[in-house]
């Protein structure tokens, strides 16, 4: 919808509301808005788009702390920012997104559906629409633009190292349509491409280990311990005993001897794709 000034602020989603208060504290504080983007180290168009609310995936935390300190307002932007992204994940994961950002390394075992850091946005919103059919579709669009701000976490100059395995299951159940299922496929070829990222197809001829194997993830640390998350009944959780990871650990060397190599997987996907789009 088109934002205004007389849109009441219950209409506004969070990112909107959040581009609402910056415009009218740098009003208040009689800066243009390439003034402002001088300050925080960004374009006039950049402050343009963020303070109408169509900056996507969400603004930058460097942004918000870079308006706090223009404003003088502590962290009150960099506090909302955080809370915008709290708000857009349920609270059982926000401890596991924490880990996420400060590991080395990601081990992934994706079972039946694409990890949500690997997910395309026609993909998740799919996802999501299947698992809360009922929701309304702001907040839809809200967990869709989280889901795909993880992404950032591999533009950094140092990104974290991702191993997935994806059970071929992942590949040929229709989520959304055969158009969102190719869209899907591309973007994992792509992503593979990168050097910070391996990516292999358990596929279903390797039997009972995929077939016996829930989903779960590890993550590394430099100088803290192995932490491993999955799913349950009642939402993700998290496990550092070491009895625990030892076991994860020799799962998934034992999932990765069971996989495609890589070029493999590449070659499944890649004919999968053709077969989503004939």
């Amino acid at each position: 919808m088109a934002l205004d000034e007389t849109t009441p602020p219950e209409h506004l989603n969070p990112l909107e509301r959040f581009g609402r208060d910056i415009k009218q504290v740098r009003l208040a504080r009689k800066l243009t808005q390439k003034q402002l983007g001088r300050a925080t180290g960004y374009s006039e168009g950049y402050v343009s788009k963020v303070e109408s609310g169509t900056l996507l995936p969400r603004p930058s935390e460097k942004f918000a702390k870079g308006c706090d300190l223009a404003f003088g307002t502590g962290e009150l932007f960099a506090g909302l920012l955080r809370n915008i992204e709290e708000g857009d994940h349920p609270s059982w994961f926000f401890p596991y997104l924490n880990l996420e950002r400060k590991a080395v390394r990601i081990l992934d075992y994706s079972a039946s559906l694409v990890m949500g850091i690997l997910q395309t946005e026609a993909y998740a919103r799919a996802v999501f629409r299947a698992s809360h059919p009922r929701e309304d579709k702001e907040l839809t669009e809200g967990r869709v633009t989280a889901r795909l701000r993880r992404r950032e976490l591999f533009e950094r100059d140092a990104p974290p190292l991702l191993w997935v395995i994806l059970h071929e299951t992942c590949l040929r159940t229709v989520v959304g349509d055969a158009e969102v299922m190719a869209g899907q496929l591309e973007y994992l070829q792509a992503a593979a491409s990168a050097p910070h990222i391996d990516l292999q197809v358990l596929p279903f001829s390797a039997g009972a280990p995929g077939v016996h194997t829930r989903p779960f993830t590890m993550l590394t640390f430099d100088k803290s311990p192995t932490v491993l998350y999955a799913d349950g009944p009642q939402g993700g959780k998290l496990y550092d005993s070491t009895r625990t990871i030892a076991l994860h650990l020799d799962s998934y060397d034992r999932l990765r001897a069971h996989a495609l190599s890589p070029g493999e997987s590449l070659a499944l996907i890649k004919s999968l794709v053709k077969e989503y789009r004939s």
